[in-house]
């Protein structure tokens, strides 16, 4: 079976770098709000002012980066963004430990890591297009997917243990230490990656030419606006959520962690069955499907109460949202790799992920303040009523030949041998 099928021993290193820091990433969900609500004491618009100044910084950060990396080896940059953010959460419990931390420093972090992911995100892209051809691209995203949602089934109620009995910071030294272990998981891929060629003047540019060729594209553009907003309408109540869960309605941490654990079942369920469902209903079908049914539950959130009921109200708001994006997730992201020239991938997702981030960064702030005048619950089911509405902005017809970049088929396919060996 082609979900079953060797991918070759490069990418066995690269998904299992992957998987160690996504298990990482997911012991210490939620870290930074928690730790802001239980040793700074801090409320719900600083909390909220917490997520959206380090996406929205760390954004800022990272806009030159993407130029730069576009052509130069990716694995050395995945490696160097391993380290940065290594070295940055490693110095939250060590503040903590010395009796030193402060809220200034868990912004800074935040900022650092958002940097970091984004570059490191980008890289990774680029990195995958040239590592694999054109038809296992699906397989390989569909791994990926699973595999973060398999972190997530699992790390969050052993961190939310976890900080139980070792204390709020815990879980930072684990994620640190899982970006220690992906760059020494990418290092040990072997091999030379060829520098990329000096770009050509009509590749040459700033990140502005990753944003033109994403509103210039027939193909990109519906998916750019909708993934953007219904990704940041998502995220937007989360710090609201975790306020509301561990402060009046008086959640434990594990129970916290317990309610966005569980449903992460379906995403690992929802990364299986994308690839059958886009054999036999064709890929177009599966996205706008999957693309619809992940914004019909979120408004959901804004009617959790406490005790066992309300508990089991957000995990089947989660289940049901998580699984629609397991199916989503591994299939827009190939689609986004096939639809993107070799020479722009980089500029193109950093471009794309700066966006969603800044986005998510502004919002996220709006919101906080929102809390205030209108309550927590109100500005959760306003989040919820606008993802109602963003369905208008997917692709609703096919992408046509002509939409399609002049090299997709070709630098998928033809790339993987020469550049595929890191």
């Amino acid at each position: 079976m082609s979900g079953t099928r060797s991918l070759g021993r490069r990418f066995g290193w690269l998904w299992a770098a992957y998987g160690v820091s996504a298990f990482g990433t997911s012991l210490s969900f939620g870290a930074f709000p928690l730790i802001a609500v239980v040793v700074l004491h801090a409320g719900p618009a600083a909390v909220s002012a917490l997520a959206a100044a380090g996406l929205a910084v760390g954004a800022v950060v990272a806009a030159p980066l993407g130029p730069w990396v576009e052509f130069r080896r990716k694995r050395p940059v995945m490696v160097a963004m391993d380290l940065v953010r290594f070295a940055a959460l490693l110095s939250v419990p060590t503040a903590y430990a010395l009796g030193a931390l402060t809220f200034v420093q868990l912004l800074t972090v935040s900022v650092v890591v958002s940097a970091a992911d984004i570059t490191f995100g980008a890289a990774s892209g680029a990195f995958l297009k040239h590592l694999l051809p054109a038809e296992d691209l699906l397989v390989a995203n569909g791994r990926f997917e699973a595999t973060n949602w398999t972190s997530i089934v699992v790390g969050p109620p052993l961190g939310g243990a976890a900080i139980g009995v070792f204390g709020p910071v815990t879980t930072l030294v684990a994620d640190a230490v899982s970006y220690l272990l992906s760059a020494l998981g990418l290092r040990a891929m072997g091999g030379g990656e060829p520098l990329p060629g000096k770009p050509a003047a009509a590749a040459k540019g700033s990140l502005l030419e990753g944003w033109r060729y994403i509103l210039t594209s027939p193909a990109l553009r519906p998916l750019f606006f909708n993934t953007v907003l219904v990704n940041t309408l998502i995220m937007v109540p989360v710090p609201l959520l975790t306020v509301l869960m561990l402060g009046p309605l008086g959640f434990a941490p594990w129970q916290y962690g317990l309610a966005f654990a569980a449903p992460c079942l379906g995403g690992l369920l929802g990364s299986r069955i994308a690839r059958p469902l886009v054999d036999r209903y064709g890929r177009h079908r599966v996205l706008i499907v999957s693309g619809v049914l992940r914004v019909c539950w979120p408004l959901g959130l804004a009617f959790v109460g406490p005790g066992t009921a309300g508990l089991v109200l957000v995990m089947v708001i989660e289940l049901g949202v998580i699984t629609s994006c397991g199916v989503f997730n591994p299939v827009f992201a190939t689609y986004r790799l096939d639809m993107t020239p070799t020479d722009r991938v980089t500029r193109t997702l950093s471009a794309w992920s700066i966006t969603g981030k800044l986005t998510t960064a502004a919002l996220t702030a709006l919101w906080g303040l929102l809390a205030g005048p209108i309550g927590t619950r109100t500005a959760i089911a306003l989040a919820g009523l606008l993802l109602l509405a963003t369905p208008v902005l997917l692709p609703w017809r096919p992408a046509a030949a002509k939409d399609e970049p002049q090299d997709a088929l070709p630098s998928s396919a033809g790339s993987a041998g020469a550049v595929g060996s890191p």
